[in-house]
């Protein structure tokens, strides 16, 4: 019984860790439309069902619009800033940062991003480091996760030699965006 929730136990929570982020969509769209076309939309003389969907896709399309402008990257850095410094929930917001890849440096979950050899020893593969440990022998090794693409919630993690990995230029949230699309975005690695 034992062997069998061992089994059972890191498989449904990597279905879990794997399936949220998609259920999280479905269901902020859902409730989006549903809100929306509740409000008033649904009487509007040219509404039909979705129109609520193509309304918030519209919004986050012109919010992400505004945040790469000059000023929208100000702007953000303050509310950045701000959600930082709140007493409970800036902590919150932090480590949700990281998780999305957001977060760099020796204090954050995924410190830079490397190329590692790919397992047979064809190609690279992108990795992102999260700790170095020192060994009993006193060598310093490093602990990177290799994502899975196009679902980076999934991958392996290994422990490798610092010379052995090629470090990259990419910050992390590139790296997470270059895996969900799986390849087909710009690729700046150096």
């Amino acid at each position: 019984m034992k062997s069998l929730m061992r089994h059972v136990t890191p498989s449904m929570l990597a279905g879990l860790v794997a399936i949220l982020p998609i259920g999280g969509l479905i269901i902020t769209i859902g409730y989006l439309e549903t809100s929306i076309s509740s409000s008033g939309l649904s009487r509007l003389p040219f509404y039909f069902p979705g129109f609520g969907i193509i309304v918030v896709l519209l919004i986050i399309y012109l919010i992400g619009l505004i945040l790469t402008t000059f000023l929208g990257k100000w702007l953000w850095s303050r509310v950045d800033s701000l959600l930082n410094s709140l007493p409970a929930l800036g902590r919150l917001y932090v480590s949700l940062k990281q998780i999305l890849g957001y977060g760099e440096g020796e204090e954050a979950i995924f410190q830079k991003t490397v190329l590692v050899p790919a397992q047979g020893g064809s190609g690279m593969e992108l990795g992102l480091v999260t700790n170095r440990i020192k060994l009993a022998d006193g060598s310093v090794q490093l602990v990177v996760f290799i994502p899975g693409s196009p679902n980076p919630t999934a991958g392996r993690l290994i422990i490798i030699q610092p010379d052995r990995v090629t470090a990259t230029r990419m910050p992390v949230n590139s790296a997470f965006r270059l895996l969900v699309a799986a390849g087909k975005s710009d690729i700046k690695i150096n």
